[in-house]
């Protein structure tokens, strides 16, 4: 975790909150863009629906890539897990106050976001299968290739 103290404290904290954004919460636990825009996407996916299930994740991110930062969320005490649902909630200790004040401020915030704009470096697309088994439909079409391949020969 990458806490910057020195931008949390009171006096540029109030100059932060006149313009909340996600990138800087994300900022704050993950240093690497990709890394943080994951993150902020599956924040402002629950801050837009109030909740969110793993079965409603954006395709830009793998599930199970999805479930460890939701995970890490509820760990940190940005969201609550109940049921099949994670939520919003604020419970940070009193050395984080500032910080809690940050993120309850854009938790309340009604602005949009752009995240394409926020996070121009980051790599957006899911990453290509590293290997593992095969999905029936691929090693039908490997077969089909291989096939082709035999009769041209």
């Amino acid at each position: 975790m990458g806490i910057k103290y020195w931008e949390f404290e009171d006096a540029p904290l109030k100059d932060k909150l006149k313009d909340v954004k996600v990138k800087e919460i994300a900022k704050i636990f993950y240093d690497n863009e990709t890394e943080a825009y994951r993150f902020s996407l599956l924040l402002l996916e629950v801050k837009k629906k109030g909740q969110l299930r793993l079965k409603e994740i954006p395709a830009a991110v793998p599930v199970a890539t999805a479930k460890r930062y939701l995970d890490y969320a509820v760990q940190i005490g940005l969201l609550k897990h109940e049921g099949t649902a994670y939520m919003l909630t604020d419970r940070y200790s009193k050395p984080f106050r500032n910080i809690a004040t940050y993120i309850k401020a854009w938790m309340d915030s009604t602005a949009d976001e752009d995240l394409s704009i926020q996070f121009a470096n980051a790599k957006t697309d899911k990453q290509a299968k590293r290997g593992g088994r095969q999905s029936r439909e691929g090693s039908k079409q490997d077969e089909a290739d291989n096939a082709q391949g035999e009769q041209t020969n």
